[in-house]
């Protein structure tokens, strides 16, 4: 949606500057068309909305403040998000028939370039209203929205999300709180029946939030029935009154200081027999009658959790995206730093060499600036499923079996890009610091802010090693259906036959991937430089791992197995499948992307750093593939060469990529020159 500027401040495109500001930015006049053209690429279908974002932003006030104590950085965070509340940044995320617009894409694209300003901000707008509002957008029915979405949306009604407990971390169907329904009042009484059920690190719970969606075991009896556990249900839960006070039976506790995100006010909760009414319970997928009586559309009680985790993904992607936005702006800061800084001088030289020309340095950032590119043209495809699967009949799930297909393949690809986006924002950020030297390590220079603002993505949201096994799993599951009941040698048959055309299908391999390889199979000796032979290679690793661990899972059919075992020694084995998978998909992303570009000097561009993506990647997996005999020696050689190659050819190109990323240059303020 185009919306009129209506922020403190606004930025001017890169193609409308004078030639005077061009210098001082350190971008080329000549190099503008070029610059803007990725950019465009880069921000893909809601690009509007980035530069909406970016107009409203471009303020140094938006930077985390180290010199603010924990309170004061914790009210200035809420003063921003206000802001954000009179600029109409929330309203995407909620459908127009809610108060909102219905732009899911948007919403996640948005909370995504807030990355570029602080972490904190982003953590406390996505709690307010991706999360808990989210949980009353998606779980809820009318009665809900018609109570609470309006007031979510203007700040109103601050809530928090409770799903995280002390006792059960990734573990949300075994929750220990407990929601038990009382006929007699009709309410239901939230319990927290250990101190395993304690509900910790709940952003907002500290000190702003005055409700809060909590996830609790239902337990119910209709007329003549024992008392039964329904499974995971999310209840709104007032935990604070009008005056801020703790409601009655509810105990707060603050989480204090933490590794980073300072201006987060998380918290801890605890519930002692606290009464809500019945109609708190959010009933679309599973309500409770005032005599007691449960019913739900789903029957299947795991199926029904998953199916209420599965519309709550946008978080999950909330958190990938953000990600993104982190690492490359950590990247802009330490190559603008990498072509200024001078050390050493060479052998005839009259002055030190700029860092960037060694090629060391060049090793240390231009391939995280390759996979940040590749990263993010996965990120827009997964974006774009998102907001069409959450755009569809909330409903849609429940009777068509294909469209729910649909939305476990995007719940894996979900998982999958939140793992691989938020571990490569972890390392990108430290290796800024590093790449940036004692400089990197001051607070005024943003790095060693970021690096601890960061370090809990990889958690939060879902640990990202359960993240990987859910990919993992839902890559087998089209192999276990086809490998019923089958003996060692129908197994055997099965992975000769047809492994190779359902890996095709379970894995969603792209059309315009399967016309490359068709143009060019690799049989160990074509060409390295060829697209279709960093494909095939990109699939042969995955396609090997899935057959294998699927092998390996056999031995749980024996009579005497041991299903648990079998599993555990092979979760090493599933994980490598399901990372082989991850970077296939971006691969496949990446190229897809290249040929959509309009500009044949960006694509010309996009090209060499799809090249070293490639080279890069192989080459942190060089030790498998000359295990498994998929490289020869030689051909090792050749991709380390190729690397050093393709780092060359994109030096001269570093600042050209960095400023693609459109970062307001506001927020990459920095002292060290």
């Amino acid at each position: 949606m185009v919306r009129p500027y209506a922020g403190i401040m606004t930025i001017t495109d890169a193609s409308n500057r004078s030639d005077t500001d061009q210098a001082s930015s350190g971008v080329e006049p000549a190099s503008r068309l070029l610059v803007d053209n990725l950019r465009v690429t880069l921000d893909g279908r809601w690009g509007e909305t980035r530069d909406y974002v970016r107009a409203n932003i471009d303020r140094e006030d938006l930077l985390p403040d180290p010199s603010l104590t924990m309170q004061q950085a914790r009210d200035r965070t809420f003063e921003h998000v206000e802001e954000l509340a009179r600029l109409d940044f929330p309203s995407d995320g909620f459908r127009r028939d809610h108060g909102g617009t219905g732009d899911v894409g948007a919403a996640i694209t948005a909370i995504e370039m807030l990355g570029y300003a602080d972490l904190s901000l982003m953590v406390k707008a996505g709690v307010q209203w991706g999360l808990f509002g989210g949980a009353v957008e998606n779980l809820g029915t009318k009665i809900h929205h018609d109570k609470f979405v309006k007031g979510i949306i203007n700040l109103d009604i601050l809530g928090c999300f409770a799903m995280s407990e002390m006792g059960h971390g990734s573990n949300v169907q075994a929750l220990e709180t407990e929601a038990t329904y009382d006929r007699a009042t009709g309410e239901f009484v939230i319990h927290s029946t250990t101190a395993g059920a304690t509900k910790e690190y709940i952003g907002g719970a500290a000190q702003h939030a005055r409700f809060a969606s909590v996830f609790a075991q239902l337990i119910t009896a209709g007329p003549g029935e024992e008392p039964q556990s329904h499974g995971v249900h999310c209840f709104v839960v007032q935990i604070r009154d009008n005056k801020g006070k703790p409601m009655p039976g509810v105990t707060i506790g603050d989480s204090g200081y933490k590794g980073g995100l300072a201006g987060v006010d998380n918290g801890r909760l605890r519930f002692d027999n606290v009464r809500v009414p019945r109609e708190n319970l959010l009933n679309r997928y599973g309500d409770v009658a005032a005599d007691g009586t449960y019913s739900s559309p789903i029957e299947n009680t795991n199926r029904r959790f998953f199916t209420m985790l599965g519309t709550l993904i946008r978080g999950r992607i909330s958190v990938a995206a953000t990600s993104g936005a982190a690492a490359r702006k950590a990247l802009a800061i330490a190559t603008r730093y990498g072509t200024t800084r001078r050390q050493f001088e060479a052998p005839g030289k009259p002055e030190e060499t700029v860092l960037l020309d060694y090629l060391v340095h060049q090793r240390k950032l231009l391939p995280l600036i390759a996979k940040s590119y590749a990263l993010e043209f996965a990120m827009n495809d997964v974006v774009e499923e998102l907001h069409e699967v959450q755009s569809a009949d909330p409903d849609l799930a429940l009777h068509d079996a294909e469209f729910a297909k649909r939305q476990r393949r995007l719940e894996a690809s979900a998982a999958g890009i939140k793992a691989i986006t938020t571990w490569h924002a972890s390392h990108t950020i430290n290796v800024a610091r590093e790449a940036c030297g004692g400089a990197g390590y001051l607070d005024e220079n943003q790095l060693s802010i970021m690096r601890g603002d960061i370090d809990v993505f990889t958690t939060f949201e879902g640990d990202n090693t359960v993240m990987t096994q859910l990919v993992g799993k839902e890559l087998l599951s089209a192999y276990a259906e086809e490998v019923q009941g089958m003996d060692m040698v129908g197994w055997a048959g099965f992975i000769a036959n047809t492994a190779r055309d359902m890996f095709l299908e379970a894995t969603g391999s792209r059309q315009l991937t399967q016309t490359l390889l068709d143009a060019g199979e690799d049989d160990g000796k074509s060409d390295l430089a060829s697209r279709a032979t960093h494909l095939q290679m990109f699939r042969n690793r995955e396609e090997h791992l899935l057959r294998t661990v699927a092998q390996r899972m056999q031995r749980a059919k024996e009579p005497d197995a041991d299903g648990f075992e079998v599993f555990n020694s092979a979760q090493d084995h599933l994980l490598a499948a399901a990372w082989a998978s991850i970077e296939r998909v971006v691969l496949e992303s990446f190229v897809t992307h290249i040929k959509d570009c309009d500009s044949k000097a960006a694509a010309d561009l996009l090209n060499k750093v799809c090249d070293l993506f490639v080279y890069s990647t192989l080459e942190n997996h060089l030790s498998w593939y000359l295990m498994h005999k998929h490289v020869s020696v030689e051909r090792a050689k050749a991709i380390r060469r190729s690397v050093n190659t393709a780092c060359r050819e994109l030096r001269p190109h570093a600042r050209t990529l960095v400023d693609a990323f459109g970062i307001p240059e506001k927020l990459l303020t920095v002292e060290m020159k």
